[in-house]
């Protein structure tokens, strides 16, 4: 199901909790956030709404690899051969450099991105002692590496997700904030159960998806 879809569903029930808890511009901001972002959350491991500027900043850092390794490259052969200077090790950076951004991937560079920011939450987490923060730090890290609709598509992952959620509301101290957030979470998998690949939702215990046409 496309990202829109999801987006559009979170936000649904956002707004259902604004509507349902005691209301107040902040709770129904944060509701429609965590909603809007659990709802998005389980295609992190593939590209995605969540991703998709990150996806455009990876396809720019290959090309300026790509380009900067080939300019200096060509630029120190030159000086080689008219000046008959040399300089190894900028030489090496530069072939290193082209070859990078010759062989790496998009994909890579966006996953590796992506887990950065992970890393920033993980350290955020552990300055400020927010266990839930931390959570959320090490599910974006690791779920772009995994497989499309794999552990990120599971009950274990809605499991999980409440449980950050949780700790999100002990924080905050407004209470829905759990459920919206596992609400969401949730609310991808069922769409996505409706689609032709179905969802693995026992994976990997049981490894066959389910599927409601």
């Amino acid at each position: 199901m496309k990202g829109t879809s999801h987006l559009a569903i979170g936000t649904a029930i956002g707004a259902a909790a604004a509507a349902h808890y005691p209301f107040s511009p902040r709770s129904a901001a944060l509701y429609l956030a965590v909603s809007a972002f659990s709802a998005l959350s389980a295609d992190l491991d593939g590209p995605s709404m969540l991703s998709s500027r990150i996806g455009k900043a990876s396809h720019t850092i290959r090309s300026l690899l790509l380009w900067a390794g080939f300019i200096t490259t060509s630029i120190l052969i030159y000086q080689y051969f008219t000046l008959g200077v040399f300089y190894p090790e900028y030489t090496a950076a530069s072939i290193v450099m082209f070859m990078l951004g010759l062989l790496t991937r998009e994909g890579m560079i966006r996953n590796t991105l992506i887990s950065v920011i992970g890393g920033v939450f993980i350290y955020a987490a552990l300055m400020w002692q927010m266990y839930w923060l931390g959570g959320l730090g090490l599910f974006i890290a690791i779920a772009p590496w995994l497989k499309h609709r794999g552990m990120t598509h599971t009950a274990w992952a809605v499991i999980l997700w409440g449980l950050m959620g949780r700790g999100l509301e002990n924080q905050l101290q407004l209470p829905g904030i759990m459920t919206v957030a596992t609400l969401g979470y949730l609310s991808h998998l069922i769409a996505d159960t409706l689609t032709p690949a179905g969802v693995k939702w026992l994976y990997p215990i049981y490894k066959k998806p389910f599927k409601l046409r």
